[in-house]
């Protein structure tokens, strides 16, 4: 069996095609997984240490872009589509699954094209201009959350998002312990602004770590994935408060952060939302407010909703509310336990499975 993954451009887009993936070379040993999607750095390092072929195109994006950008876009289509029409001659797969991103368009073309069974994922709750243009000719269509898509209902199926393995097996060591606020008295607040950080997340914080009285400093760890421009400055401010803090640009390994977490401070991204969801970890959600249709809002109110979650506006933020916000709940370890039983229903943790089984129905027809 040969399948190729395409998109990227964020983590949120990759990682459940790397779910997937993973899963497939499981299930069926022999599976070859090529991986077509863009050269960003964030790309090569969400798919850094696995084995999965790799290629990319020469595309670029429409939407957000200017009228000049726009035009040059659509004229490169073409040879992206010529591009990508190459590559599946020569990879020959049985099936092409898309997961966001610009880059998926010519791909899933050029699959159709050849009369290769295609599949499209939309982790989020509004559909991205990708996987709207695309939809009219995908043999079937997933998404994460129910929601009003522009998609055909006899092709859609309500999935869930595909979550990492090692993600569902700390998910299930983690029922297995008990929660950590049922065993220790330090607490983990985990910060998280995305695949690229974020910036205003980044200020809040520091200003919310230098209100910390000292029992705060005693009983509150925090682990922060800053970004590359604001680690330097973000760990500095840590020390300077006096604050037990682990700060980095960049995590890989996030089974053993949610492992340690108890809390959660995030923008409202798809995967992340599932991940936590999986691992029944409570979230206080600012999401990014120039997201496309103010999506993360919408995803964001779908775990409020659940009662797993809260939400606030960044605009209506500042550091005094936000260190109001966090103390309050840090302080209630019966509320974060109710959170974290209400974001786990909502949980979908057999969602790759569920997306594989439809996949290889498809490769059989």
């Amino acid at each position: 069996m040969r399948i190729i993954i395409t998109g990227g451009g964020t983590g949120g887009h990759l990682f459940p095609g790397i779910a997937l993936a993973t899963a497939l070379q499981q299930k069926y040993p022999d599976c070859k997984i090529m991986f077509i999607g863009t050269q960003r750095q964030l790309d090569q390092k969400a798919l850094a240490g696995f084995s999965f072929q790799r290629e990319s195109i020469a595309c670029m994006g429409l939407k957000g872009m200017g009228l000049k950008h726009r035009i040059k876009s659509l004229l490169r289509l073409p040879f992206a589509v010529l591009e990508a029409w190459k590559i599946i001659k020569g990879f020959q797969p049985d099936l092409v699954f898309g997961v966001g991103g610009y880059v998926t368009g010519p791909v899933l073309l050029a699959a159709r094209l050849r009369s290769v069974p295609t599949c499209i994922h939309e982790q989020n709750s509004i559909s991205g201009l990708a996987n709207r243009m695309t939809s009219s000719f995908v043999s079937r269509i997933f998404v994460s959350i129910p929601g009003d898509y522009p998609f055909s209902e006899q092709r859609t199926v309500i999935s869930g998002n595909p979550v990492r393995q090692e993600i569902v097996i700390a998910a299930q060591r983690k029922q297995q312990q008990g929660t950590r606020a049922e065993r220790e008295k330090v607490l983990t607040l985990l910060i998280m602004g995305g695949s690229l950080g974020a910036h205003r997340i980044n200020m809040l914080m520091l200003d919310v770590a230098a209100q910390f009285d000292e029992q705060q400093k005693k009983l509150v760890k925090l682990i922060h994935q800053t970004g590359s421009v604001d680690k330097d400055k973000v760990r500095d401010g840590y020390a300077v408060a006096g604050v037990q803090a682990e700060v980095r640009d960049f995590f890989t390994d996030m089974a053993s952060l949610y492992s340690q977490a108890d809390l959660v401070l995030a923008r409202a991204g798809a995967t992340s939302l599932a991940e936590l969801a999986v691992m029944g970890l409570p979230a206080v959600l600012i999401p990014y407010p120039y997201a496309a249709n103010d999506h993360q809002a919408k995803n964001a109110a779908y775990y409020v909703a659940g009662g797993g979650s809260v939400m606030y506006r960044e605009s209506d933020l500042d550091a005094q509310q936000l260190y109001k916000i966090l103390s309050q709940l840090l302080d209630d370890v019966d509320k974060l336990q109710q959170m974290g039983y209400s974001m786990n229903r909502m949980g979908q943790p057999e969602a790759t499975q569920h997306i594989l089984e439809n996949c290889i129905e498809l490769i059989r027809k």
